[in-house]
């Protein structure tokens, strides 16, 4: 698997995963000037920013160590863009989906840790 086939599939699990927990998928792979958003869900009138990390090893950190001061600042601005051009006034919350699996990525080597309001 490429890099992006990769990330893609570590993003459709989740979006799975938030949608079995009664969240609604609003927008997936969410790209403007100022960087993308993974996905972008809502539940109970929340809408949540999710940044997706996936590792098949922990040799340089845990995945949500990877979302850097930069990263967050860069998923803010992403997010203001979107909140802006789609006119909503709504509660917003920024959340990590960490993804653990093996190399070969077999489902019942892989799991999620979603961490809510994550920054």
């Amino acid at each position: 698997m490429t890099a992006k086939s990769t990330g893609d599939w570590g993003e459709a699990l989740v979006a799975n995963y938030l949608r079995e927990r009664g969240y609604t998928l609003v927008a997936a792979g969410y790209r403007c000037r100022f960087g993308e958003i993974d996905l972008i869900a809502k539940k109970r009138g929340m809408l949540c920013f999710v940044e997706v990390k996936l590792r098949s090893n922990l040799d340089y950190g845990l995945p949500r160590e990877f979302v850097t001061a930069a990263k967050r600042e860069k998923l803010r601005m992403t997010a203001q863009l979107y909140l802006s051009t789609h006119d909503l006034d709504v509660p917003t919350r920024f959340d990590v989906a960490e993804v653990y699996t093996d190399a070969g990525h077999t489902a019942e080597n892989t799991r999620i840790e979603y961490i809510e309001n994550a920054f």
